[in-house]
């Protein structure tokens, strides 16, 4: 008789080939992806070439060229090379160039790439998004994510799980991405330390497998090793559209035991924004109104898919951007990108007098593309506002919901879409 586990523990089981594991256990487990990017991956290169086998199987390393691309100089375009050319000469299947990629965490989930059930290591914090369609997905250091592509194993030590149950009706307005700066502000950008979230309630499967994304993607904004959402018709649905490898449900058990629960009721849930210099320091938007910007950013692996595009242009639909603020639209991927084109919502873009961008990390790691000048502000759907974070050491970032961060760039300041009459 094994003992109750929670999601992460039994997915790191069974790719562990062990009937149980406990937190705080050290265990090697076999994986079904390792990623890195036009930064990370040029040093896990190295690390496999030292190793002296190549990859371990073409089709389960992903390299996509999404922080600095395309290319915002020559030592960016000096990485991109390095990538290019290691994917050419290992045969990797998931080498995604420039015209047909997106930010890796908006595009493995929308290609499929990423199923239920995967175990996932990246060489990006932010891997942890893949947790929004049932996946264990982490992120490692280029070392590791090196070794992983030569071995297709990695080691773990087990983390524990804070349970996380939302119960009730999101209020108008409030979005997933509203739900997680809450809970951020709730627990603290360490409160879930080297824990996995596992979320549930009502609300939880209510929400889209967009929103389920964006709340998983931030997990790591709370220390967390993984965010957790269990398979259901809704992922179901979604992953059966994209993919035609088999998924592997994993469900908690009942009696699973947790490190702690947090309960949050949905109607608590205001439109939300987080000051600087760190998500946890969130506000009610309703209390931000005197905060003027210079900059609106809506995109990332947070918040750049088709249903964050359409929240910011219902918002921007026959309005103006406000004058001295530039309001900058990233669609995560090329998919995105041309939905937006087929739905008119370019037109209402660049109607809106915003700049619209290719897919790219940009300006979410103060790469290009929205670069902040001394004493700056910008509302941004990215998910960090650390000091510097998006350029001059003196600016600042406000982390919000595409329909703040849209109607913030219409007003001038931090808004509500009803403000805007």
């Amino acid at each position: 008789m094994t003992r109750p586990m929670t999601m992460a523990e039994k997915i790191l089981a069974a790719h562990a080939g062990l009937d149980e594991v406990v937190p705080g256990q050290l265990i090697e487990c076999d994986l079904d992806g390792v990623l890195a990017n036009d930064i990370t991956a040029p040093i896990a290169i190295k690390t496999v070439r030292k190793i002296g086998a190549g990859v371990w199987d073409p089709d389960r390393v992903i390299l996509v060229p999404d922080h600095y691309s395309p290319n915002k100089d020559i030592k960016s375009a000096e990485q991109t090379k390095v990538t290019r050319d290691f994917a050419r000469e290992m045969g990797i299947t998931h080498y995604f160039e420039q015209g047909c990629m997106g930010i890796e965490h908006a595009l493995l989930p929308e290609l499929g790439v990423v199923v239920p059930g995967d175990l996932i290591i990246g060489a990006d914090s932010h891997t942890c998004t893949y947790g929004g369609i049932g996946a264990f997905s982490t992120g490692v250091g280029s070392t590791d994510a090196g070794v992983g592509m030569a071995t297709g194993r990695a080691w773990f030590k087990v983390p524990e799980t804070l349970r996380v149950e939302v119960e009730g009706t999101l209020p108008a307005g409030s979005s997933a991405k509203d739900l997680i700066l809450h809970l951020i502000g709730l627990i603290g950008v360490d409160g879930a330390l080297y824990c996995a979230l596992e979320f549930t309630g009502s609300t939880i499967r209510d929400l889209s497998v967009e929103g389920r994304l964006t709340i998983a993607n931030m997990a790591i904004e709370a220390g967390g090793k993984a965010g957790l959402f269990e398979v259901d018709d809704v992922c179901r649905e979604y992953v059966s559209r994209r993919s035609t490898r088999p998924i592997v449900e994993y469900h908690p058990d009942a009696d699973a035991s947790y490190r702690r629960t947090v309960h949050i009721d949905a109607a608590n849930v205001v439109p939300t924004v987080s000051w600087p210099h760190l998500p946890s320091n969130t506000h009610p938007v309703s209390e931000s109104r005197h905060i003027g910007i210079d900059q609106a950013v809506i995109g990332s692996c947070t918040n750049g898919r088709i249903e964050d595009m359409r929240a910011a242009a219902e918002v921007l639909r026959g309005r103006i951007v406000a004058d001295g603020v530039r309001c900058i639209v990233i669609p995560a991927t090329q998919g995105v990108w041309l939905q937006c084109v087929h739905e008119g919502l370019m037109d209402v873009f660049v109607g809106a007098h915003c700049v619209v961008s290719t897919p790219t990390c940009g300006p979410c790691l103060g790469g290009y593309m929205g670069i902040l000048a001394a004493g700056e502000r910008c509302v941004s759907t990215t998910n960090r506002n650390f000091v510097g974070r998006m350029g001059d050491p003196t600016s600042e970032v406000y982390l919000a919901s595409p329909a703040v961060a849209a109607a913030s760039a219409v007003a001038g300041h931090i808004a509500l879409p009803s403000d805007l009459g």
